[in-house]
């Protein structure tokens, strides 16, 4: 018995996602040309490099695939880079991160358990040699939250409360006063 499916993956995703969406709203669009540190993406790219983030693994998972050595990386990663690389308005960005978000999350949630336990040869030199679909399917919510930890940093540099922040104060500030 699995406590943790298809559904649960896309609900955790849909919250990971809707908070990344939050953070693209807030920042105002002309600060979506930031970058932190020389060499690192523009908020921008971030947002839609983090819009992109589930595509491997859609295209893993969902041409079933058994084998890493299958997967023709440098095609892929072109395909990926060269949807990166388009030029993008605030508002065509939050609604990629919008419909990326759904695409991924829908494929989750009609994913069955037999599905998630199939285990998945990696590439050759790569520990662990196999890895579970769940496994894998899990790294897209990890990519995210890794990237959107970044552009919590970049909103307090750019002197923007982090809504997560904000909504965690409040709760403090009500559990305060309900103790009087």
């Amino acid at each position: 018995m699995t406590y943790y499916g298809g559904k649960e993956m896309a609900d955790a995703f849909r919250t990971v996602r809707g908070n990344t969406v939050k953070i693209a709203e807030e920042i105002p669009e002309d600060k979506y040309g930031f970058s932190a540190a020389p060499g690192t993406r523009t908020v921008a790219q971030m947002l839609v490099h983090t819009a992109l983030g589930p595509t491997f693994q859609l295209h893993v998972q969902g041409n079933k695939i058994t084998d890493m050595t299958a997967v023709n990386f440098p095609e892929l990663f072109q395909k990926i880079g060269a949807e990166e690389g388009k030029s993008r308005t605030k508002a065509e960005i939050v609604a990629f991160l919008k419909s990326e978000g759904d695409r991924f999350a829908s494929f989750l949630e009609g994913l069955q358990e037999s599905f998630l336990a199939e285990t998945v040869a990696m590439m050759p030199g790569t520990g662990p040699a196999r890895k579970s679909r769940l496994e894998m399917l899990l790294s897209a919510k990890e990519h995210e939250m890794h990237h959107r930890a970044q552009l919590m940093l970049i909103e307090r540099m750019l002197d923007i409360g982090p809504h997560l922040t904000r909504q965690f104060q409040e709760r403090m500030a009500a559990q305060a006063a309900s103790r009087g």
